[in-house]
């Protein structure tokens, strides 16, 4: 296997952990992928041993640490004795993994164990170094543990689904192995492999923390900006089909407005119209239309200007991309954090009672992303609706039924099903991160819901694709229309890459196995 330590990446299929390496949100879900693992570098493990050492100095010295040897939760005020550390690890798993719902797939699965062992690997969570290395075991093992999805408050981390996890960690509850459910048990003793046995706030540094709700922002916010991409050269296609004018994406007018989102895209959309046939040259309509102007008034049937859902294009998609980029930054900082408590520090050996755990910042942030998602959405469902509408598609027959209209509907009912995912996702944007409840006798009395904002986010997005996917599919039967010899090179690749699926419709019949091909094929929809 060959390693590149230094830097701290792999190219094989093992991630090495090391203390000065940040992981990306890339590595990080290439390697939370079936048949990848992780290892411990030796500096890594040696800072995990010196943070273990570290707290049973403070531990002899008599010190009163929480979660250590107090209560935890709504019992904080009470005292345990050590020699009940095992028995308080062991309940705690038990007593808060309580989630509902159907489970995680095996990414978010995988990505919450890998993102969990990551913020052990800072060396600040006092874990011992035997059960770190049983941990990474484990993972690497390709044993699924089994996270119902709904009941995490967010707030002393996704306390519930990393509870599940846990609970396989240590023998207990039910995994997933090579698409089978067994029993956590006899998995790990099919393979051999020793379960964590947990010694005083052993079982508090797996499940207190963020890992879960990082694990599928992370998934979200990759995906968002992967489709934002797609959509940005999507746009260029719809435009040209639409007939637009080409000018409002040109670099000089975007110089004078110094938002670098907006530039990012109108310069995509430029380049994606190179060579169109079919997109229309401002200058050269209006000179035509100055040709016609005379002393009355008159209606031409091509006005100087697009509508905004045309040419406002990298005004309303570049605070998405902005937003993206900035959900990122938020998203791979936690990721990198120790997102527990206590921690322990080993240079100095202090321990900080604090708040770590909080998932206040991904909560804000995946709010913040199913916003910018939704204005994707909204943006495509006026797109469509202008392809269909023959009063506001320069010529385009009515939902784009070139044969047989009134007989047929054409493309009519996919506007049923864009125009209804577009309203639910639009109900779905009131913000999660300002819900809070308290809960565990006013102990914890702000809360984030975090991982339900991720959740919803995802589901926020994968209606999103639909919405696109039937935009493809209109600007594929109105670029037939128009003539596809016309196409720029971006609109033919895309005209053709729908077409590899879904045929011109010259006869009514249902678009869903076309949406979900297209969704899954193109546009990223197969978590």
């Amino acid at each position: 296997m060959s390693v590149n330590q230094h830097n701290g990446s792999s190219i094989s299929d093992t991630f090495i952990l090391s203390p000065e390496r940040h992981v990306s949100l890339e590595e990080f879900i290439a390697f939370s992928q079936p048949g990848k693992k992780i290892a411990a570098s030796e500096a890594t493990r040696n800072r995990v041993r010196a943070s273990r050492h570290a707290l049973e100095k403070l531990v002899d010295e008599g010190a009163v640490i929480y979660g250590v040897n107090t209560g935890m939760g709504g019992f904080v005020d009470h005292l345990v004795p050590l020699d009940k550390a095992p028995e308080l690890q062991k309940n705690l798993i038990r007593g808060v993994a309580t989630n509902v719902g159907d489970r995680f797939s095996d990414i978010i699965c995988r990505a919450t164990m890998f993102a969990r062992i990551v913020s052990l690997s800072r060396g600040n969570s006092a874990i011992s170094l035997e059960n770190f290395d049983r941990f990474i075991a484990i993972y690497n093992s390709g044993i699924i543990p089994e996270i119902p999805s709904k009941g995490s408050l967010g707030t002393s981390g996704d306390l519930g689904p990393l509870a599940a996890m846990a609970r396989v960690l240590t023998g207990e509850g039910d995994a997933w192995f090579n698409n089978k459910r067994l029993p956590a048990a006899d998995v790990l003793h099919q393979l051999a492999l020793v379960p964590l046995e947990l010694s005083y706030k052993e079982g508090l540094a797996l499940i207190n923390g963020t890992s879960c709700m990082v694990a599928l922002a992370a998934l979200n916010v990759t995906e968002a900006k992967e489709l934002l991409e797609k959509y940005t050269s999507i746009s260029a296609f719809s435009s040209e089909t639409l007939l637009a004018r080409v000018r409002p994406f040109h670099p000089d007018v975007h110089q004078l407005k110094p938002h670098t989102g907006q530039r990012k895209i109108a310069e995509m959309i430029w380049n994606g119209l190179k060579g169109t046939k079919l997109a229309v040259d401002d200058i050269q309509l209006s000179s035509e239309l100055g040709s016609r102007l005379t002393d009355s008034i008159r209606q031409e049937d091509m006005p100087i200007e697009d509508a905004y859902s045309i040419r406002c294009t990298p005004q309303i998609l570049g605070p998405v991309l902005e937003t993206i980029e900035f959900v990122e930054r938020i998203v791979t900082n936690e990721l990198n954090s120790s997102n527990d408590n206590p921690l322990v520090t080993p240079e100095n050996g202090q321990v900080f009672h604090n708040g770590h755990f909080h998932g206040q910042y991904i909560s804000a942030a995946m709010d913040y992303l199913t916003i910018s998602i939704i204005t994707m959405c909204n943006l495509s469902d006026r797109r469509t609706d202008r392809f269909l509408t023959s009063a506001n598609s320069n010529g385009l027959p009515s939902f784009l039924c070139a044969e047989n209209g009134g007989l047929r509907f054409g493309l009519m009912g996919g506007q049923f099903m864009s125009s209804s995912l577009t309203a639910e996702n639009r109900a779905l944007a009131t913000p999660l991160s300002i819900q809070t409840l308290t809960t565990t006798g006013d102990f914890q009395d702000v809360v984030s819901f975090g991982l339900v904002a991720a959740r919803r986010a995802a589901e926020v997005l994968q209606n999103t694709r639909y919405v696109i996917a039937f935009e493809l599919i209109c600007a594929a039967q109105a670029a037939d229309i128009r003539g596809i010899t016309k196409l720029a090179s971006t609109g033919l690749h895309w005209y053709e890459q729908v077409r590899e699926s879904v045929p011109y419709l010259d006869q009514d019949e249902s678009l869903t196995p076309y949406l979900e091909d297209i969704v899954s094929r193109l546009l990223g929809g197969r978590r």
